[in-house]
């Protein structure tokens, strides 16, 4: 076996090389994970009337309601309303995470023997 390297070849790559990838992957997704902090996505329910938007970093940043759908009598409603909106906004903010961090795992993983990054 060679110094630093493993049984039966990796591709070339020794671990020097594979610690150096890794490193720079780290960092690119550090990046990544400040850019989709300020990175929204929105979901709207009830034919526009409840809107919810989500950052990357999975917070509510802001809710939206319009007026006429504020019954009193039907609290449930707009509970419900409300609720299926938050879970949408989230689930497309997990989304595009899962998205534009396979961007960075993926370009770097595929060089790796065995798809180690992906």
């Amino acid at each position: 076996m060679a110094k630093g390297g493993f049984p039966g070849g990796m591709g070339g790559m020794n671990m020097n090389q594979i610690l150096k990838q890794a490193q720079k992957m780290q960092a690119e997704m550090e990046e990544k994970k400040e850019q989709l902090a300020q990175q929204t996505v929105e979901a709207v329910v009830g034919g526009g009337v409840v809107s919810v938007v989500a950052n990357g970093a999975n917070q509510i940043v802001d809710i939206k309601i319009a007026p006429d759908v504020v019954d009193p009598d039907d609290i449930e409603m707009l509970q419900d309303l409300v609720l299926s909106a938050v879970n949408e906004a989230l689930r497309k903010a997990d989304e595009m995470v899962q998205t534009e961090m396979a961007k960075v795992t993926g370009a770097l993983g595929a060089g790796m023997p065995g798809g180690m990054f992906r």
